[in-house]
């Protein structure tokens, strides 16, 4: 096993413990020599348009163009090189599929990655791209877990779970703790929640770095267990998802519902027309292009506009790899 910078992996212990603000510190200090530092925009005309000053964190400008590289990367540099040596598995739907299979690469080692049938054609292609071993399934949670079990039986690879894995939960928070050391204090944090390794990893963050700052959630109205899982006070799993943000399906991840509980987390609820909306707006004002999953952190604020006015908001903008060709009014 190598890399391309000759660093060596620093193993992290978990024996079953949850991740805190020191494992988001040394989580920082491991992936540095391989992930990007992502810049912070602000737009003008945003900033008019919703009352508040708005920070946008662009990990769409992130290695695979997401955030998702920080954990994934995290997880395998964290393993011990016996671990590595059977190399990892996963199942995604697109980002942390890539980011698997990247940090991989970084390490030398073989990645497996489950997908579901229909998945965004350009994220599949990404993560051949990146040399991993595609596995193929039916289009749901149980199926996406079986089969990643098959796979880690039959090889000896260690699975990195795309939100529920405390290394990546960790390396995710590497996001919010970098744009505080960017911006300075913020009033508020806005991250997308589907699986929740996020706003679970930036929870962490931001309770370790800035107290004072607050941490919201945005999910689509049409995959809203998250938010479900906080009113009624236990995890919501048999929500069937139907939005357009196909990053925002997974459920909420049981390690990541504690996160969310424990750090007072707030999770607000768009629309599919606002999320589309907001993606719009941000390619027109910002020029920079995102996925639906990672509008709904401003269409949040947008939808909340008096809520929120005067206030100093980071808003972690966590993918850029978009299927224009599926969206609505985009073909």
């Amino acid at each position: 096993m190598s890399s391309n910078t000759g660093a060596s992996a620093t193993v992290a212990t978990w024996s079953g413990r949850k991740p805190d603000f020191s494992d988001v510190l040394a989580a920082a200090k491991r992936i540095a020599p391989y992930a990007h530092v992502t810049p912070v925009l602000q737009s003008r005309s945003l900033d008019q348009l919703s009352g508040a000053q708005l920070h946008f964190k662009c990990e769409n400008f992130q290695r695979v163009g997401a955030f998702k590289f920080r954990g994934a990367c995290n997880a395998v540099w964290s393993l011990s090189d016996a671990e590595a040596a059977h190399g990892v598995v996963t199942h995604s739907s697109g980002n942390h599929g890539a980011a698997l299979a990247l940090a991989a690469q970084t390490r030398g080692i073989v990645a497996h990655v489950v997908v579901p049938e229909g998945a965004v054609k350009s994220k599949l292609a990404a993560i051949q791209a990146y040399g991993a071993s595609l596995h193929v399934c039916a289009p749901n949670m149980a199926a996406r877990e079986a089969m990643a079990a098959a796979v880690q039986e039959r090889t000896g690879a260690r699975l990195v779970h795309p939100f529920t894995d405390p290394a990546v939960i960790a390396g995710q928070g590497t996001a919010a703790l970098e744009l505080l050391g960017q911006v300075g204090a913020l009033d508020l944090v806005i991250t997308p929640v589907g699986g929740g390794g996020l706003v679970g990893g930036t929870a962490l963050a931001v309770a370790g770095a800035s107290a004072s700052t607050r941490v919201l959630a945005a999910e689509p109205e049409g995959a809203a267990d998250a938010f479900e899982s906080l009113r009624r006070g236990t995890r919501v799993t048999d929500l069937v998802p139907h939005t357009v943000c196909d990053g925002l399906r997974g459920t909420i991840g049981e390690i990541n519902f504690d996160l969310l509980r424990a750090h007072g987390v707030e999770v607000l609820l768009v629309s599919d027309a606002q999320a589309l909306a907001a993606m719009r707006l941000v390619w027109e004002r910002m020029k920079i292009l995102i996925e639906p999953s990672c509008a709904t952190v401003l269409a949040a604020v947008l939808r909340n506009r008096d809520r929120f006015a005067g206030q100093r908001i980071g808003l972690i903008l966590s993918g850029g790899n978009v299927d224009l060709d599926a969206l609505p009014g985009w073909a």
